[in-house]
């Protein structure tokens, strides 16, 4: 005898009975689509991007991607992080405000 064979034989089996329920017909559900707030990071950034604190940053940026377009063999890393490193705290702040 198996010990499923023996606990089976000592502890009787017992079965959920399943209840029964009457189905009511869903109502339709209209689904409402919100529209999502506008971003302003976006405008901020490129309003922070122009601006005189980023000026020389970009100028330089434009002068390297000039540069690169003329067949130089450099990239344009170190320029396009100095300016939107200077684009990034100048909208932080304005950003912060705008989203509270």
């Amino acid at each position: 005898m198996a010990l499923a064979d023996l606990l089976s034989s000592l502890l009787p089996t017992v079965y959920a009975e399943e209840e029964q329920h009457e189905e009511q017909p869903e109502e339709p559900v209209e689904e409402v689509e919100e529209e999502e707030p506008e971003d302003p990071k976006e405008a901020i950034m490129e309003e922070c991007g122009n601006s005189k604190e980023c000026a020389s940053l970009k100028h330089h940026l434009e002068e390297c991607a000039e540069r690169v377009e003329n067949g130089s063999h450099e990239d344009c890393i170190e320029e396009f992080f100095h300016f939107m490193h200077c684009a990034d705290v100048c909208a932080a702040p304005k950003v912060f405000e705008a989203t509270v």
